[in-house]
């Protein structure tokens, strides 16, 4: 009998038998990736205006499962692809105005963060407790988005999506560094929960170590958060006073929101006005002050009889002192002001934004920006000066602590109004500029966190909406809705008591930072000894 050879590439023979798993190969390297990038989406769905805050735990759980056991150059990818599944849809308001590559160029940078991130929770994945070290990485990557570059952008940490959840309580034990660690933690003790359950599943044992470490990764966040509830109180402690919200609206959306003179000043003295026809007709009760938002007076008022007289006549009209929002100019210097408007003695008092924000209140790298486009650089003609101090304006008898808009994402901001002696908020916005997208949501959600971080009532006057009222215990009481004229009027609490987050400042997200150095530490020098033993 005589052997035959069977041709090279003969349909139905061996080399199309390896051709599927070839492909089966490929598409199994793609799986970690896709997953990657699912629960980035997964985590941006937990953030308002919806309130599925609880989607974050999945979204960490799967998180963990596809870093877990690999190494720090893969975690580098696979975090990276998980920054921008979250950032992209989180950010988009970014671009509203401005087109899509302010907003890429910003999600790709924020999302280094997130990578970096992800090659650290990748190189302690193998650590005993690794989900403490993981999560307290995390915490230590929104410690650096929060301060690099040009000042920070902590927006998109995970407490500001938690502002309906039941591990809010805990904003008043530590702030959101502390509250955002026991999120992460208790979905990475998810995931390792049901590892180790697969685990003694499929060999029999129970590694008992591993198992009780994933079991205090779920419910010691959660035992937490109930432990803190005591903590969450909206009860007066100094008094009650009655304050006036106003949402004057502005005459057309966008960038241009201002370009009609002394329109956006008319709309907000009109609905002054006009709550104080409604108070004298006994139909609303008579405020004891009145916050107006950011921006309100669409020019300077010091160098502007006419804002001036307009501002007189609606304060005088409500009869209580107004917190007027305007740009100020002053020894050549830009600042975004508030005014304390007395009644009857004028402008009395004023607060300068400390924490401008980058591109929109100046321009970094101005020269850069110029030459790859010069539209961009026209949209901020001058830069805005920095304020140096706190801002506390005596309204009345209150104390009335001034977070203006983009500050309210930074924990100090918040934190050193109320240590200046604040009993209440006001963080007076502007969100015209980005249309009806999610952003006055996403502002509103922080402010919420922050009342309950500092047990104060917080109110969020905005020109456009969504305004709002947040008792201490981060409910919100009243709001307007978007683009409409609209006040609100409410008997709020004062309190002058400060919450352990208030007084431990910055201490628990330095020791978190400390928890991440010794766990990436530890991980690292496991590591080298490994190599070591290998080499010999």
């Amino acid at each position: 009998m005589t052997a035959t050879a069977t041709p090279v590439g003969e349909p139905g023979r061996l080399e199309p038998q390896t051709a599927p798993t070839a492909r089966g190969r490929r598409l199994r390297r793609l799986v970690p990736a896709v997953a990657a990038g699912l629960s980035g989406l997964l985590l941006y769905a937990s953030f308002p205006p919806r309130t599925l805050w609880w989607l974050a735990l999945p979204a960490f759980a799967v998180l963990g499962r596809v870093l877990h056991g690999r190494g720090w150059k893969a975690g580098l990818g696979l975090g990276y692809l998980f920054g921008l599944g979250f950032l992209l849809p989180l950010l988009v308001w970014t671009g509203v105005e401005v087109g899509p590559g302010p907003w890429i160029a910003l999600v790709v940078i924020e999302a280094v963060f997130v990578a970096l991130v992800g090659a650290g929770v990748a190189a302690v994945s193998g650590r005993p407790a690794w989900p403490v070290w993981a999560a307290a990485l995390w915490t230590a990557g929104e410690a650096a988005r929060a301060r690099v570059p040009f000042h920070g952008f902590p927006w998109g940490k995970i407490a500001f999506g938690q502002a309906d959840g039941v591990f809010l309580p805990l904003a008043a034990v530590g702030g959101t560094p502390v509250l955002g660690f026991a999120v992460v933690l208790c979905g990475f003790g998810l995931y390792e929960a049901v590892r180790v359950a697969v685990e003694a599943r499929r060999t029999g044992t129970v590694r008992r170590a591993a198992a009780v470490a994933a079991l205090l990764g779920v419910a010691v966040p959660v035992a937490g958060a109930v432990a803190a509830r005591p903590l969450v109180d909206d009860r007066a402690e100094d008094g009650t006073v009655t304050v006036a919200v106003i949402q004057g609206n502005v005459p057309r959306l966008g960038l241009d929101f201002n370009s009609q003179r002394r329109a956006v000043l008319d709309h907000h003295a009109r609905e002054t006005e006009r709550l104080a026809a409604e108070v004298e007709a006994g139909r609303v009760a008579r405020p004891d002050i009145v916050l107006w938002p950011e921006n309100s007076s669409d020019i300077d008022p010091f160098t502007n009889p006419d804002a001036r007289a307009v501002i007189d006549t609606a304060a005088r009209a409500i009869g209580a002192p107004v917190s007027v929002g305007g740009v100020v100019e002053r020894d050549g210097e830009l600042f975004n002001e508030q005014i304390l408007w007395d009644p009857a003695k004028g402008p009395v008092d004023t607060y300068d934004k400390r924490q401008i924000q980058p591109f929109g209140e100046y321009l970094p790298l101005r020269s850069l920006i110029g030459a790859i486009n010069e539209d961009w650089t026209a949209m901020v003609r001058q830069d805005f000066s920095r304020g140096g101090e706190p801002g506390v304006f005596r309204m009345n008898g209150a104390e009335v602590g001034l977070v203006t808009c983009y500050e309210a994402a930074f924990d100090w901001a918040v934190r050193d109004t109320v240590a200046d002696g604040a009993r209440m908020i006001s963080v007076p916005s502007n969100n015209a500029t980005f249309d009806r997208s999610e952003m006055t949501y996403q502002q509103l959600a922080m402010s919420r966190v922050r009342a309950v971080e500092h047990s104060r009532t917080v109110t969020v006057p905005v020109t456009s909406g969504v305004s709002a009222i947040i008792m201490p215990d981060g409910t919100v009481t009243r709001r307007t809705g978007m683009f409409v004229a609209d006040s609100l009027v409410q008997e709020v609490p004062l309190r002058s008591s400060r919450t352990p987050a208030t007084q431990l400042g910055v201490l628990p997200e330095i020791a978190l930072l400390l928890v991440a150095a010794g766990g990436l530490g530890r991980a690292v020098g496991a590591g080298l000894r490994g190599r070591r033993a290998g080499d010999t």
